[in-house]
């Protein structure tokens, strides 16, 4: 599985719900999300709940993950 995929997954698993779209390489990445879950959150809070659930493919010196460059969370239709 590649790490996109990897990525795409365990956002898709930790919030409800969830289409993700992840791209860039590297271990620099864009990450966009669409959720209900993230009504009546600010940005912030949506931007940790997506962190949250990358958190161990963002850990060690050897993680596949070294930054997110780019973060979208929005709503469905939004």
């Amino acid at each position: 599985m590649s790490i996109h995929d990897q990525v795409k997954q365990a956002i898709e698993a930790a919030i409800p719900g969830a289409v993700a779209t992840v791209t860039g390489g590297g271990g620099h990445f864009e990450i966009d999300v669409v959720s209900d879950a993230f009504a009546g959150k600010r940005t912030l809070a949506q931007h940790r709940m997506v962190l949250q659930s990358i958190k161990d493919l963002m850990a060690g010196n050897d993680a596949p993950v070294h930054a997110v460059d780019r973060m979208t969370c929005r709503l469905p239709g939004a």
